[in-house]
């Protein structure tokens, strides 16, 4: 039975895509489940932490550089990141966050905050942490070195670095 190539190609396409998925490792950013967020002390420690991690199977996508953040990106939306010190003061020491995809950070941070405090937390929201990435993050003594952070999909961010031969960027 002859197959056209027209149809081959679409049908390899999907199929590769799929193992990719069941792999964990989607090619797409779609859907983007939001991140969970660890900070180490460095980008030495970094390096290592992820070195560790890959040891035990997790894959490094890419990295994803500001001036105030030094992440690495796993294919599961883990990310080991290098804060500086200017960037963890704006958002109070913490160091750790959980990423939410939001259609309005702003607005979305606000309303957290809001609900936080109605239950008797403090929360503020930052919107200036990184100016670079559309982050706003939620600041709260509901967590303990962590913070929410609410961001739109990871197609709106700017364009992430690859890996480097030598895991340093």
């Amino acid at each position: 039975m002859f197959v056209p190539l027209w149809l081959l190609i679409p049908l390899a396409l999907v199929l590769a895509w799929a193992l990719f998925a069941v792999n964990g490792r989607n090619l797409l950013p779609i859907p983007d489940p939001g991140s969970r967020i660890f900070a180490a002390t460095s980008p030495a420690a970094q390096d290592a932490v992820c070195h560790v991690l890959e040891r035990h199977g997790m894959k490094q996508r890419y990295w994803g550089i500001t001036p105030g953040v030094r992440r690495a990106i796993f294919w599961d939306w883990t990310i080991v990141s290098a804060p500086n010190a200017e960037t963890l003061a704006k958002v109070d020491g913490a160091a750790c966050s959980i990423g939410l995809v939001v259609d309005d950070p702003p607005r979305r941070a606000e309303e957290a905050a809001a609900y936080l405090r109605s239950r008797g937390f403090e929360a503020r929201v930052v919107l200036d942490a990184e100016p670079e990435i559309p982050i706003a993050f939620v600041v709260t003594d509901a967590m303990v070195g962590t913070a929410l952070n609410f961001r739109k999909h990871a197609v709106k961010f700017p364009m992430p670095q690859p890996l480097s031969a030598d895991r340093r960027s």
